[in-house]
């Protein structure tokens, strides 16, 4: 068996093209790893959308209803930063469907890496920063309230602040957020996660691993999860539109491995999500967040799993 990939066609929709969000970078990621044989039809998991009553999981009910009715104010609209259709509403509910689904063969294998998902600007009731339903939140919320897991650890490392992921699981002790972000970026108000750790602009791979490695020798121990949440953003990238980071894509494989082997090396489950990345180059945008399933297929493979 090889690694679980998870992806939907549904993720990619025709869209205004002059957009800062890049919509096509999921169809071009699959077919960038369908290219490089990595994804293929044993190891493609394509998942349903998430009910109404999941996401109300972590997000007030009256808002879900009213972005799937159509009836967000201009000002919510001008917050969430797209602009809302059908097939918007199907994307979204796929693509948390697929985070859900990303979780599940976690644990079920070790680690599963997800084409999408990462939206941690989402808060309880309103969408932030392109994200709508907080796929991290839901997830956490999902598996604690099912008893399928007792903790949960999310370690973020898009490089922007996972302000919504912090605000929703604020209260909820069972989920811990970790967010590497940084410093002087979106969103200029800041959550409170239970570790934040902000990062200096123009900090390079040294730094940044330094800094990762130190994260992990002390949280993963401290926790012991039952799953890792991992956040692979890749707009830590020193040629992103949106970052402000000097990483390369040694040092993004580097990181991703890090993570992963970390994890499983105390046999944490790890479900993996490809979070922010911004690039008009969308297919080297595309070939920068694949390297998440490069690693994690790597990784898959020294240790045997499946």
């Amino acid at each position: 068996m090889d690694l679980p990939l998870i992806y939907h066609q549904d993720y990619s929709f025709p869209f205004p093209a002059p957009h800062r969000f890049p919509m096509d970078k999921f169809v071009r990621l699959h077919d960038h790893l369908r290219a490089s044989e990595l994804l293929h039809a044993d190891n493609l998991y394509r998942p349903e959308r998430c009910s109404r009553e999941l996401l109300s999981l972590a997000h007030d009910p009256e808002y879900v209803a009213r972005f799937h009715d159509n009836e967000l104010d201009a000002s919510a609209l001008r917050r969430m930063g797209l602009p809302w259709s059908e097939a918007l509403v199907k994307r979204t509910t796929r693509a948390v469907g697929g985070s859900l689904l990303t979780a599940e063969l976690a644990l079920q294998h070790g680690l599963a890496c997800h084409l999408a998902g990462g939206t941690h600007h989402a808060h309880r009731d309103f969408a932030s920063g392109f994200c709508i339903f907080n796929d991290l939140a839901i997830i956490s919320l999902s598996l604690l309230a099912s008893d399928t897991v007792q903790s949960i650890l999310i370690i973020d490392c898009d490089v922007h602040q996972g302000d919504g992921t912090a605000s929703i699981l604020q209260n909820i002790d069972a989920a811990v957020t970790v967010s590497l972000h940084c410093e002087n970026n979106f969103p200029a108000r800041k959550a409170q996660s239970d570790w934040d750790i902000p990062l200096p602009r123009g900090l390079d791979d040294a730094g940044y691993l330094h800094t990762l490695e130190q994260v992990l020798n002390y949280l993963l121990p401290l926790y012991q999860p039952d799953l890792v949440l991992y956040d692979a953003g890749v707009d830590v990238h020193q040629q992103d539109a949106l970052g402000y980071l000097h990483l390369t894509d040694a040092g993004i494989a580097a990181r991703d491995h890090l993570v992963i082997d970390r994890c499983l090396a105390q046999d944490i489950p790890v479900c993996a999500v490809i979070g922010g990345g911004y690039d008009r180059d969308r297919d080297a945008l595309a070939r920068r967040h694949g390297i998440l399933h490069h690693s994690a297929a790597a990784i898959w493979q020294q240790r045997g799993l499946g």
